[in-house]
């Protein structure tokens, strides 16, 4: 056998283990704040399916920890920053917290839990401070409540970090140093993470750069290579994410932590609420991610590329507006695990859509052809249902922006009557609005149809946090659509 027949048969070897490597790079965030969380179970298979293996929550949700047993997927489970307090107060607390929410699911459901994540971007400067006190020494009782139970060469823990920590002095990637007003807590924290064998996580977001500066460069934005590259030494950079990362790379040299594992735990493109979030762009930002993980590409100053968890699998109808109307648009998938845009996937094929959903009847509440736009009760109509479910694909440059008044306001009203789980009386709003069965969609905007979660009671757990949300969540709009019916009929 000539050594070229040598060579291309290790190749052939070698190439199912390349392949599996790359894989293992692929990771993505599910979140749950939705009025009509998609089930559990649903969730895990449209995971599998897509050939997501590693999974990050945001918190400990009982019914995806379950789910997640004995799947062999890898498992980052998120404490939300209003925990940090006790947890950095108390080691028994913490002990508990890794009894009930780590132990617990390893032992009895199988879980692959390989991460805690320890508060969620706690030093954003927005928050002025507030969980700096707290993070470090949360972080230290958890790593010791950990290793109480025997699970630290098991679990690592981290602290997911907005790229804010760090900055540059010279607009340069090798300018790289942490924030000066954390500056000795971030070395503290890195210190500790390396000591114990943990990961450094960073969330980097090239849509929000674009979306804070009207002037950044959009193409820099993306992997196609069409911007005007920064230049830093040797060093040419084409997108704001390898420049992103990497003075983050910069930042840890400077301080003693070259070698430092450093965790991609969100990116992402969404795909309504503002004018740059749009389905042509986050394919476009999505599959040039995708493409770089399957091509094994790092950046310039790390080569081998690091765990990558996209943001997010789902869209969350329930999700905080207050950073921006796109926060409840990141998903992949639309709320009920429905395909919004065509991708690649590592293995060479095309997303695969959620399966078994289960959704309420094939009816909508819109505004009645008699009802006038003069009506005077309609403003308030609009208002209250927005208030109570989400409109956000109304807002200026999003999907529904185009419509006409009263499409409008009959996007608005089926809001309100989805999320209250098409009760009666949900669309009894005086006599501006009637239910029908002809779909009202118009091209890209779409007139949702609730997922029946009644349907799936098999998966329900209203003790979970995520359980809560949703029971929250339509206790509030059914007691609202009772309330209105009441309301308009005295």
């Amino acid at each position: 056998m000539g050594v070229e027949h040598v060579v291309f048969f290790w190749l052939l070897l070698l190439y199912p283990l390349h392949r599996a490597l790359l894989a293992d790079a692929l990771g993505c965030n599910w979140g749950t704040r939705s009025s009509h969380p998609l089930p559990a179970d649903i969730v895990v298979r449209l995971l599998k399916d897509n050939g997501f293996n590693k999974v990050k929550l945001f918190e400990a949700e009982p019914d995806a920890l379950r789910a997640l047993g004995r799947t062999g997927i890898e498992v980052m489970v998120g404490i939300p920053n209003e925990m940090l307090t006790p947890l950095a107060g108390s080691v028994s607390v913490a002990e508990q917290w890794v009894t009930q929410n780590i132990s617990a699911y390893v032992s009895r459901y199988g879980a692959n839990i390989t991460h805690v994540a320890v508060g969620n971007e706690p030093f954003l400067k927005t928050y002025k401070g507030m969980f700096q006190s707290t993070t470090f020494p949360a972080l230290q009782n958890i790593q010791a409540a950990l290793i109480k139970a025997g699970l630290a060469r098991q679990v690592k823990v981290t602290v997911p970090l907005n790229a804010d920590v760090y900055q540059s002095s010279n607009g340069l990637p090798s300018g790289g140093d942490f924030r000066s007003d954390i500056q000795d807590l971030m070395v503290s924290i890195v210190k500790f993470l390396q000591d114990n064998g943990g990961t450094l996580t960073i969330n980097i977001y090239p849509f929000l750069s674009l979306y804070a500066d009207t002037n950044f460069p959009i193409d820099y934005a993306f992997f196609s290579g069409g911007a005007a590259p920064v230049v830093d030494g040797p060093i040419s950079y084409s997108n704001v994410f390898e420049a992103n990362y990497d003075t983050l790379i910069w930042a840890l040299e400077r301080n003693g932590f070259g070698s430092m594992p450093v965790i991609v735990g969100e990116i992402g493109w969404p795909t309504d609420g503002d004018p740059n979030a749009n389905m042509e762009y986050a394919r476009k930002f999505n599959q040039g991610l995708l493409d770089r993980i399957t091509k094994g590409q790092g950046t310039p100053k790390r080569p081998n590329p690091p765990d990558i968890y996209f943001f997010g699998l789902i869209d969350e109808d329930a999700k905080s507006i207050q950073p921006g109307n796109f926060e409840r648009h990141w998903g992949i998938f639309n709320y009920d695990g429905s395909v919004k845009y065509s991708l690649v996937m590592e293995n060479g094929k095309g997303l695969v859509p959620a399966k078994g959903v289960k959704y309420l009847d094939k009816q909508w509440c819109v505004l009645s052809p008699g009802a006038s736009l003069n009506d005077p009760e309609i403003g308030d109509s609009v208002g209250y249902a927005c208030q109570y479910a989400d409109c956000t694909s109304l807002g200026y440059g999003s999907s529904c922006n185009g419509l006409d008044a009263r499409s409008n306001i009959s996007y608005a009203l089926n809001q309100f009557y989805q999320v209250a789980d098409q009760q009666k009386g949900a669309c009894n709003f005086s006599d501006l609005s009637m239910i029908t069965t002809t779909d009202p969609s118009q091209g890209g905007c779409r007139f949702e149809i609730m997922i029946d979660v009644r349907k799936h009671d098999k998966t329900v757990n209203t003790t979970s946090a995520g359980g809560k949300a949703h029971m929250i969540r339509w206790s509030t709009a059914a007691a609202a659509a009772l309330l209105w019916s009441t309301y308009v009929f005295l």
